[in-house]
């Protein structure tokens, strides 16, 4: 045997070598994964945290390893609670979001869940600017409408009621807003941001038809609308489709209950 074919020979075993090595690395990581998602499931967060970065340290390809690390941060995350800690978890959920978004820029699951911790944070202008985003890769989506929806209420509400304690108003007396410059001021910020999130809410609700708690923020922004209308005949009207959307609403309730009822009982 000459030297040119034991070169050969040696590239061909080093080369089997490493391939042996680098499905061994894969198995591990795999075995690392399912290790780390068993303990997702039975809510052991950190224990999941430490299995996944495993996976990912012998396997840095490892998309669903990286997805369920930052999943497992994002689970942590304490909506409210202020503590070095919890501001720790959610740093970390969205930087491991990012990093999903960075290698795979329309990962539905990585951008909803990013759009839901920006919300938690209530960090409403970014949790919208991300739930736009996921509608313009999964325009089917209702929660990411309803949650655009939700947004807008919550964006409008407090200003309003703020506007109707300084002209001494209970949160019970009727409207409009007494003061027309007031009024008028509210008016001109808060109604186009009103008017998109019904527009939101009716694209989740022709998406489901009986989806109950879009219809309550219906209910809600309707409230909104009222409050900023030129004259009681219009605010009267816009109560009206208010009452309407909570009738909806409970009749919803209503149904599910029964249909779980009946399948409960089969």
């Amino acid at each position: 045997m000459n030297w040119r074919t034991t070169s050969l020979m040696l590239v061909v075993v080093l080369a089997l070598l490493a391939l042996a090595g680098a499905g061994c690395t894969k198995l591990k990581a795999r075995d690392e994964l399912n290790k780390g998602v068993q303990a997702f499931r039975n809510g052991t967060y950190p224990q999941a945290v430490e299995h996944f970065k495993a996976a990912i340290q012998l396997d840095p390809e490892f998309s669903v390893a990286r997805e369920y690390l930052a999943m497992a941060y994002f689970m942590q995350y304490v909506p409210g609670a202020e503590s070095p800690e919890n501001a720790r978890m959610a740093q970390a959920a969205h930087d491991g979001f990012m990093d999903v978004l960075q290698r795979d820029p329309n990962n539905k699951v990585a951008m909803a869940s990013l759009a839901q911790l920006f919300f938690n944070q209530k960090k409403l202008d970014e949790a919208e600017q991300w739930y736009r985003k996921l509608i313009a890769i999964d325009p089917q989506n209702k929660t990411a409408y309803y949650t655009l929806g939700v947004i807008a209420w919550t964006k409008t509400y407090t200003p309003r009621m703020e506007k109707r304690a300084e002209l001494g108003m209970k949160p019970d007396d009727p409207g409009p807003i007494k003061d027309k410059k007031v009024r008028e001021e509210l008016r001109a910020k808060n109604l186009p941001i009103i008017e998109e999130g019904i527009k939101n809410l009716e694209k989740a609700l022709e998406l489901d038809k009986e989806y109950d708690d879009a219809m309550a923020y219906m209910n809600l922004l309707y409230r909104e609308r009222a409050d900023l209308a030129d004259s009681a005949d219009a605010y009267k009207k816009d109560i009206e489709i208010a009452d309407s959307w909570v009738d909806k609403t409970m009749e919803v309730k209503r149904i599910k209950a029964a249909r779980t009822a009946s399948k409960k009982s089969a």
